[in-house]
């Protein structure tokens, strides 16, 4: 993992010379580009997939003695947590702007502007508290 952890910048630089010589060059660096991205994320689900099966394997024993299994629970938790997150700010930023040009034209809809709002951030709540939920059971 800490391997992993020291190629990233390496590998953010050769994606980025890469880039540069797209826009200087043509099309054929963007292929090189897609491949190297196709290529990172082939590893990077080998290597999610290799740290999943890993634990498992070394865990069956204690978790058939204990009946607990909260590795999953934790990255189910950092999942809600993410998914939970991202689906908020997506939600935030359409509904801002569409409330910040609404409030341009008739400003005394800032009540209902802010509920609207509120409302795309509650998605990131909903998140948080299944992340609790699955810790709690862990």
């Amino acid at each position: 993992m800490t391997a992993w952890l020291i190629a990233l910048p390496a590998l953010s630089a050769v994606i980025g010379g890469v880039r540069l010589l797209a826009r200087r060059s043509g099309r054929a660096p963007l292929r090189w580009l897609l491949g190297a991205n196709a290529v990172l994320l082939g590893a990077a689900l080998a290597l999610l997939v290799t740290a999943l099966d890993s634990p498992a394997r070394a865990a069956a024993p204690a978790a058939a003695a204990s009946g607990s299994n909260s590795g999953s629970a934790l990255i189910g938790a950092s999942i809600a947590v993410a998914g939970a997150s991202i689906g908020a700010a997506i939600a935030v930023a359409y509904t801002g702007a569409a409330a910040i040009a609404a409030l341009s034209e008739r400003p005394e809809l800032f009540g209902r502007a802010l509920v609207i709002v509120g409302l795309a951030e509650g998605i990131a709540v909903y998140g948080l508290v299944v992340a609790i939920l699955l810790i709690g059971k862990s």
